[in-house]
């Protein structure tokens, strides 16, 4: 860590504007540095602007609406958490979250998206709540650490299920549920392709990696006349603007359907998943201090909240902060410049909207699966050694995407954990805030049978 800011010279004792509001020299960083770190996240970041919109598509509702909507939450909530809260961290909604509305709320649940997008509204109102109650702190820290790994490790898997189903590598079996699909069509081979130019200059480390691949593939796909050429306009020369889906969410009706399953599976999803994104991160950009506790913290979380409820307003799925801001912050990502960074390169992506509708779902599909291999990395940091974390951790992992359902993984962990620590006689390592969320599950469950 250096007292003086790279790149900026000796500076006087009236520093730059950027330098005041960011304090950039005691953060040991530059405008140059947090510019390159803020670039490189957005690189990383980036593959979102194709994949969420196609998810909220497949839900019912309009593609270049949601690619509007999508943008626009993610430059709100990224300039929020940079010039509030001041973390080198990018918000956007949330594959898992999205993944969970589009092919569960709006699947097997039953409900229309504006029906949903109230559920996402009120799950919002209760983040914020939680958090300025420091409620939300105390479940935070009453998680044992393993179910938190578990926890992204199940949703890692789902999203990989998700992206192998999308692309045609399973599909269903009436004998066996689920079979290996047909490896002969031209979109799955395409998409095959596309996971394994992805893998292979991630592992490269080459930057953009994720977006790189889709490119190579969407013109694949178009050369191959797999996917539709592009007719028309590549570029916006308007700002597109969510008009099919702004001020669309349907709150009376997410509360007279008896949303409380899907309102309490958002908030604890975005819970746990917003939560560990920040922890990584803070550790890796020096924000943790010694006792664990992590400056500005409360102000990303309510960045957190504030920015779920604009989501649901603007019509798209609950945002939180993305783990691929990890790139930026080994950067040299230091501050909220990074983020305020992403916000604007986020702003010009705007202008190629357009664009982004060309792609196809098969070239898409592999950041799915590729996202969830990621994910996966956690699960080197459960304590598989003992049965009473192994267990619950297990059941957390398998059960989301074999029911097709995030929130059954959360109960089945969760209720597992607090019983077999209770019958082995270690009921004493079981916090009472783990007890409630166990029995706020138990409750969940008992809904569905109705």
């Amino acid at each position: 860590m250096t007292n003086k800011a790279e790149g900026t010279g000796n500076l006087p004792p009236d520093k730059s504007l950027l330098d005041k509001l960011f304090n950039l020299q005691a953060r040991g960083t530059s405008i140059k540095t947090e510019c390159i770190a803020g670039l490189t996240s957005f690189m990383a970041m980036s593959y979102l602007v194709f994949v969420v919109p196609g998810m909220l598509a497949d839900a019912g509702m309009p593609k270049e609406s949601s690619i509007a909507a999508v943008i626009w939450v993610t430059i709100f909530a990224t300039l929020l958490m940079g010039l509030w809260a001041r973390f080198p961290v990018g918000v956007a909604p949330g594959l898992g979250i999205s993944a969970f509305f589009a092919y569960y709320i709006c699947g097997p649940a039953g409900y229309d998206w504006q029906t949903r997008l109230g559920a996402v509204f009120i799950s919002g109102v209760i983040f914020l709540l939680l958090t300025v109650t420091n409620i939300r702190k105390m479940i935070i820290d009453a998680v044992p650490m393993d179910l938190k790994y578990a926890i992204v490790v199940g949703i890692g898997t789902f999203i990989a299920f998700i992206g192998m189903k999308n692309c045609g590598i399973i599909a269903a079996d009436p004998s066996t549920f689920v079979a290996l699909g047909k490896l002969n069509d031209p979109k799955t081979l395409l998409a095959c392709a596309g996971f394994f130019v992805i893998g292979t200059l991630m592992a490269l480390k080459i930057r953009g990696a994720m977006i790189v691949g889709i490119i190579i593939i969407t013109i694949a796909g178009m050369l191959t006349g797999e996917s539709s050429l592009p007719d028309g306009q590549f570029f916006s020369a308007s700002i597109p603007l969510p008009t099919g889906l702004f001020m669309q969410m349907d709150l009376q009706g997410a509360l007279s359907h008896g949303l409380f399953s899907i309102i309490f599976t958002l908030t604890m999803v975005d819970l746990f998943d917003n939560m560990g994104v920040l922890i990584g991160l803070s550790q890796k950009a020096g924000f943790m201090k010694e006792d664990g506790k992590i400056e500005n913290l409360d102000r990303a979380l309510i960045t957190d909240s504030v920015s779920t409820m604009a989501s649901a307003v603007l019509g798209s799925t609950t945002a939180t902060s993305y783990l691929e801001c990890a790139v930026g912050v080994a950067e040299g990502g230091r501050t909220g410049l990074t983020a305020v960074v992403i916000a604007i390169l986020f702003f010009f992506a705007l202008f190629l909207a357009p664009l982004v509708a060309l792609v196809p779902s098969f070239a898409t599909a592999p950041v799915l699966i590729v996202v969830g291999a990621l994910m996966m990395q956690e699960v080197v940091h459960i304590r598989f050694n003992d049965l009473t974390i192994a267990i619950p951790a297990f059941l957390t992992i398998i059960s989301m995407p074999l029911t097709f359902n995030i929130a059954t993984g959360f109960g089945f962990g969760f209720i597992s954990f607090v019983l077999i620590k209770a019958l082995t006689g270690r009921f004493r390592e079981v916090s009472p805030f783990m007890c409630a969320i166990a029995f706020c599950f138990g409750i969940n469950f008992a809904l569905r049978l109705h």
